[in-house]
């Protein structure tokens, strides 16, 4: 039978340094939102190793979904929910909340800047007050690039589409502030990433 599960080389270099940013901040008991969640191996990740936090997976594109499910139904976790079809772009796929938590790992590089949009007006309507919606990949700051692989990594994401590319931490902060949402901590990551935590107030 032929296993739908994939595997993500990046999640192996970055899950546990997500995950404990993640801790810092998030109660034990939490209910958490991942948008494109790809192979599905964040979500598997993190329900297991907290109990408490209910993780509901999403993606738009068949592939992940199936293979989340799939990883889904070999671990049995009973706080992993079955994951959800979602456009970031398409209020109507968005449930409704409310929730602990918003993640989104590489998402908005790989994604027209709509999509960054998309995210900040209904992670701004679903968050608890205190909620955080938390943000991971790569950054300008400053108008510049952290590195010289960021740089090229960028060059190559506008040549496979002309709208994606590594986003101005300063837009997506006033993006975000626009939805009522406030920055509260940029921590650096594994291959010169960063982990941005906004906070519904």
């Amino acid at each position: 039978m032929h296993d739908l599960r994939r595997q993500s080389p990046a999640v192996a270099r970055n899950c546990r340094p997500i995950l404990e940013v993640l801790k810092q901040r998030l109660p034990e008991r939490a209910r958490v939102l991942e948008l494109a969640s790809g192979s599905g191996e964040h979500a598997l990740a993190f329900a297991t190793a907290m109990p408490g936090w209910q993780w509901q997976p999403s993606d738009p594109a068949e592939p992940a979904l199936a293979s989340i499910a799939a990883w889904r139904e070999a671990a049995a976790l009973p706080n992993l929910a079955a994951p959800i079809r979602l456009d970031v772009t398409a209020p109507g796929d968005w449930p409704q909340g409310p929730f602990d938590a918003v993640v989104a790992i590489n998402l908005i590089h790989i994604s027209p800047w709509a999509v960054a949009e998309a995210l900040m007006a209904r992670a701004g309507e679903r968050l608890v007050p205190g909620g955080v919606l938390y943000l991971y990949g790569p950054y300008r700051r400053g108008g510049a690039h952290t590195s010289a692989s960021n740089a090229a990594f960028d060059a190559d994401l506008r040549r496979r589409d002309p709208r994606w590319g590594v986003r101005d931490l300063e837009a997506v902060a006033a993006e975000a502030e626009r939805h009522g949402l406030a920055l509260q901590r940029v921590a650096e990551m594994p291959a010169n990433n960063l982990s941005v935590l906004f906070v519904r107030p």
